[in-house]
């Protein structure tokens, strides 16, 4: 019998520490716990939701009135230089893991907050490299055909900050598979370090965030020169980071009730001040606004409002 759980807070879940209470809330630790209780949720009429590390998440004030399934799914195994992991691990963690057994080249992604299975789905990156350079195939599971599939890496539309499974919900990642390559000795957990310490420069890794709130936008041609001659660098993919257009539209620092656009890196949102969703909600309009106006750019959310 599944141990559902009533009125659970979502607060402490979630990175963001926001939120109100769970009507029904589920820990999966298998994946025989998610198929029963997507099913649970399913026979009775009632919503649900699926989270993990808990980044990337907004929840309302009022919280959730259905079912949150929390995948706590943690295996793992190393196999001749492939990682198969549970879409509940910790993605630090695994890097770390990864890198006692001298297998790595993934460690410029160290520090991003959450799970290894937000991170597939959101094709998670940073300096450079993406999830989607390590990953060869991914479980997942069908929740409304209750079907098991096994997708290759070129099946599942990586792009920047997305994939097939973002676009796709009905579709929950179990588990993902990492061809990673041999390092040497020390080498991992020294490249690891020096990730957190250059994360750690740009933006507080205690704070309590979703991490970055907008996603980095393509900007208009006037405005990715603007970029590129103040900071002597290539915007990727014509991307310009959000916290530089935020900066500029005058919105670093900005508060509204206990949120405010970090004065350290103002594309992160931060609850500085038991900030409710409603405080962080009115500050990002407050920013896009901001940002609209002054470059003409649509800033879109990177948080996922639950």
């Amino acid at each position: 019998m599944l141990q559902i759980q009533e009125n659970v807070p979502l607060a402490p879940l979630t990175t963001f520490q926001i939120g109100g209470s769970a009507h029904y809330f589920f820990e999966a630790g298998t994946d025989n716990d998610i198929h029963r209780a997507v099913a649970w949720a399913q026979e009775r009429k009632i919503p649900f939701v699926v989270i993990s590390g808990g980044s990337n998440i907004l929840f309302k004030d009022m919280g959730f009135d259905g079912l949150v399934i929390r995948i706590r799914t943690m295996d793992y195994a190393f196999d001749k230089g492939v990682l198969h992991v549970g879409a509940g691990c910790d993605l630090l963690t695994i890097i770390r893991l990864a890198s006692e057994r001298r297998l790595g080249g993934w460690e410029k992604l160290a520090g991003i907050p959450g799970s290894v299975g937000g991170a597939i789905r959101g094709n998670a990156g940073a300096f450079g490299s993406e999830i989607k350079d390590f990953i060869t195939t991914i479980e997942a599971f069908n929740t409304h055909t209750h079907e098991m599939k096994t997708f290759l890496v070129s099946e599942v539309a990586f792009a920047y900050r997305t994939s097939f499974f973002k676009t796709h919900p009905e579709w929950i990642i179990l588990r993902g598979s990492f061809v990673l390559k041999v390092t040497d000795v020390g080498e991992g957990e020294t490249l690891i370090k020096a990730t957190i310490a250059e994360r750690e420069k740009r933006h507080l890794q205690s704070v309590k965030a979703a991490g970055s709130y907008f996603m980095n936008p393509v900007a208009p041609d006037a405005v990715r020169a603007q970029f590129e001659e103040e900071k002597k660098t290539v915007a990727r993919e014509g991307r310009v980071p959000a916290g530089w257009l935020i900066e500029k539209a005058g919105m670093k620092g900005a508060t509204e009730g206990g949120a405010q656009a970090s004065e350290q890196h103002p594309n992160y949102i931060i609850n500085t001040d038991n900030a409710t969703a409603v405080d962080v909600l009115a500050l990002a309009e407050r920013i896009k606004l901001a940002v609209k106006e002054k470059f003409g750019v649509t800033l879109q959310e990177e948080a996922v409002r639950m």
